[in-house]
């Protein structure tokens, strides 16, 4: 009787514990600081002590004067600015506090890549609408009591003033992003710089940050989507669609394909956590996609903190149409020359794989940036500890919209010497934002029709 006692006493401490982290709402005092002293998505407003840094003035909100788009593409806002210096082998340890462990890995196994630093450009920028329901939302959003799902309201960034690692998980899955449809191109290269193009056409619905959107109206589904494979012809014709939730709880991930061998849709529930992400010859997870994706569940996330580091950022030359992919697809790495880097301050959070739990990656830390939520970098950990993956995140600012998203990803992996690089539009149709979808784009019905014609 007393051994029951004392564990219904500690049940009820871990509950209350629990459910108190995932409440945590905000005091009016700290919703007060966002717009003020904190940026509206909480971001630190000020620069930092020696300048490096600066202020953010609002970020990019259209064209800077004599610039204008190029189709889909987006010219370079900044393509007046010099290097500052470069990080190399040679050098790195002079500026070790502000890389991450996957960059200095990177620096110490490829006497080729290296890292052009550039000045810091706080481009990040949203509609005053996404503002203004982030602080909103950041009164009254909650998780579950076990973090895997956010409840509360929609249309902003829940945890603008995190207070824990799930926050930081759930703000990056749920930053600020328009609907889009784009063509695009992934690249799984060889140690010796071999590779094979595949193709996407691809549709992403979001609801959630839709104008005039209450969480009665969405439901649970924030974010919708499907894929067509256009190349190589072994996997031609294969169509994916994707349904994300809110709560994960209340509903999981759900995904189907059609395979045009089979001629038939079918549920597709291996699209989620560690399983091999199609067309990446193994070089990347289905939780790897926008560098974090899908349920919370498998980790414990833990946030470390705060730190000013060198990470990807404003990558227009990336996305330029006068680059071609074999410009940027060279051996090991990406081509260096049309890197840019810049010193940002980024939260910190660390994944750790729970007892009982499975994935191949035990141990992921990912970088996200303070202005926009998305993440920038990672490290990945294999099962023994060692330093597996090293995943980037290339963003650019689509100043129309305004709104951030990513340019190009990349995950290198270290023990084996390849690399795969995803979301190369360079060479590619027409990279529509807001474009209007018909009621049944994301149905199994569509997808079916789709598949047979």
């Amino acid at each position: 009787m007393i051994k029951k006692h004392w564990i219904g006493i500690l049940c009820i401490i871990v509950i209350g514990f629990t459910a108190s982290a995932a409440r945590a709402q905000l005091t009016v005092q700290e919703l007060d600081r966002l717009g003020k002293d904190l940026t509206p998505m909480g971001a630190e407003q000020a620069g930092n002590a020696d300048g490096t840094i600066p202020a953010w003035e609002g970020g990019l909100t259209g064209p800077p004067p004599g610039v204008s788009r190029n189709g889909g593409h987006y010219p370079d806002p900044f393509a007046q600015d010099a290097v500052l210096f470069t990080i190399t082998r040679e050098n790195m340890d002079q500026y070790a506090d502000k890389l991450t462990e996957g960059h200095k890995a990177m620096l110490q196994a490829y006497d080729t890549f290296r890292m052009n630093v550039y000045p810091t450009r706080r481009s990040a920028s949203a509609p005053q609408r996404i503002y203004d329901a982030t602080k909103n939302l950041a009164a009254v959003a909650t998780l579950t009591p076990d973090g895997n799902g956010v409840v509360g309201g929609v249309g902003g960034v829940p945890f603008p003033i995190p207070k824990n690692g799930h926050h930081l998980a759930w703000n990056s899955s749920l930053r600020y992003r328009s609907d889009f449809t784009r063509y695009y191109v992934q690249a799984p290269v060889s140690r010796g710089g071999n590779y094979t193009l595949a193709r996407y056409f691809e549709n992403f619905h979001i609801p959630y940050y839709h104008e005039g959107m209450t969480e009665e109206k969405l439901g649970n589904l924030f974010l919708v989507g499907n894929q067509h494979i256009l190349a190589p012809p072994r996997i031609a014709g294969r169509l994916v669609l994707l349904w994300d939730t809110l709560n994960q709880n209340k509903e999981p991930r759900k995904a189907w394909i059609y395979n045009p061998g089979q001629r038939r849709v079918q549920r597709a529930p291996h699209i989620a956590f560690d399983n091999p992400k199609s067309g990446s010859d193994g070089l990347s997870t289905n939780d790897q996609f926008d560098m974090w994706s899908g349920s919370p569940e498998r980790y414990d996330w833990k946030m470390i903190g705060k730190k000013e580091i060198y990470v990807p950022y404003n990558s227009y030359k990336l996305h330029s149409p006068d680059v071609k992919y074999t410009d940027i697809l060279t051996p090991l790495h990406m081509n260096p020359d049309l890197l840019r880097y810049e010193l940002h301050r980024v939260w910190i959070v660390e994944a750790t794989l729970k007892q009982g739990m499975r994935h191949i990656y035990k141990t992921r830390v990912h970088y996200i940036d303070e202005d926009s939520w998305h993440m920038v970098a990672g490290d990945f950990y294999d099962n023994r500890d060692q330093l597996w993956r090293v995943s980037e995140g290339w963003t650019i600012n689509y100043w129309e919209i305004p709104a951030i998203s990513y340019a190009v990803e990349c995950i290198v992996d270290l023990q084996a010497g390849r690399y795969l690089a995803y979301g190369m539009n360079n060479q590619e149709d027409e990279w529509i934002m807001n474009p209007e979808f018909s009621a049944n784009e994301f149905t199994v019905e569509e997808m079916r029709r789709k598949g047979i014609r």
